[in-house]
């Protein structure tokens, strides 16, 4: 069991906020791809209260290597030394191999002395607005507090689901007869777009949308969307811009095969391809998809695998901490990205 010496006792019992200068000084107990990204989210969001003291390793030939802006600075079996020399105020484990043996009574003393001790998932959750999938463990997400689902949530957010749809079908009926009109004049083909996609459950439903693109856009097959989509139209580009084409899913909505909000539904053929390389990609099936959702007003356009990956994290935050709440911030949300035209292509 590792000594509390008297020094790091009254370091733990000192007040935080005594100084205006004060920086919480954080140690990263781990040096992998969690460890540098959670890194450089702290970096970005919290510079002028946060201080990375830098990462231990368990492999003494990788002390002095730079990871970014900081460096391995010791091992794990240096870390009462290094955290009481260098006045830490929070552990954040990220420890990435099964094989490590956590130090549990090192942490114990700290966290019994006042010093906080945190999980490096949890942490990146809490700044990011994402979950960290490449190295989660099923146990993680098992285990944690998350993924409720309480009827009178779900009975309220199916309940709003219908006076919305209801309400915005009769209310915005003449604008998109208007809309309708202007997609005739300006192309050949049907005013309305239905496409395939994957739901709740993963049982597939036809998705309605105003038509975008050129009649026969997809004749050699279906692909994402590129920037300056030549296959757009001059009057969809606005449509898509303003997020217009989407209005007709509150038919989704109405029938109860989408909701407001939720992870954006995918096609078939782009789901079995994502789910075959992205972890826990099916986790976003087990609610409704929402013609808005938290990965929508937190990321870019997803036009690519890469951009899945990331925009998966995003939807599983969602789905992980899905709430009313949370619901009406991303509404609020959602309405910045339509005035500014956020992300479109």
């Amino acid at each position: 069991m590792a000594v509390i010496t008297a020094t790091t006792a009254q370091t733990a019992s000192r007040p935080l906020l005594t100084l205006p200068g004060w920086k919480r000084r954080v140690l990263i107990l781990g040096s992998g791809k969690l460890a540098v990204d959670l890194c450089q989210i702290l970096l970005d969001r919290q510079r002028w209260t946060t201080e990375i003291v830098g990462f231990l390793d368990r492999d003494p030939g990788r002390i002095g290597q730079r990871l970014g802006r900081h460096a391995i600075i010791g091992t794990y079996e240096r870390l009462f030394e290094i955290a009481e020399s260098h006045n830490v105020h929070t552990i954040v484990v990220c420890l990435e191999d099964q094989r490590t043996v956590l130090p549990v009574q090192t942490l114990l003393d700290f966290k019994a002395m006042g010093i906080e001790v945190i999980d490096g998932h949890m942490l990146y959750e809490e700044e990011a607005g994402r979950l960290f999938i490449d190295v989660l463990r099923p146990s993680v997400l098992i285990f944690s507090t998350g993924f409720r689902r309480r009827w009178i949530t779900m009975a309220l957010k199916r309940l709003i689901d219908v006076v919305v749809s209801i309400t915005g079908l009769l209310a915005l009926a003449p604008f998109m007869v208007a809309v309708a009109l202007l997609i005739k004049l300006d192309s050949p083909g049907p005013v309305f777009y239905r496409q395939m996609r994957v739901g709740l459950r993963g049982h597939p439903y036809m998705m309605w949308k105003f038509r975008s693109m050129w009649q026969d856009a997809e004749k050699h097959g279906p692909r994402w969307a590129d920037t300056n989509d030549p296959r757009i139209s001059r009057v969809g580009r606005w449509l898509r811009k303003l997020r217009i084409d989407e209005l007709p899913q509150l038919i989704n909505v109405l029938k109860g095969e989408m909701s407001l909000v939720g992870p954006r539904p995918e096609r078939p053929v782009f789901v079995q391809e994502l789910r075959s390389f992205i972890p826990y990609y099916d986790l976003r099936h087990t609610v409704r998809p929402g013609i808005t959702g938290w990965a929508q007003t937190k990321f870019r356009y997803g036009a690519s695998a890469e951009d899945a990956h990331i925009k998966l994290q995003y939807d599983l935050y969602y789905v992980k901490n899905l709430s009313l709440w949370l619901d009406a911030l991303v509404l609020v949300q959602t309405l910045r990205v339509m005035l500014r035209g956020e992300g479109a292509r």
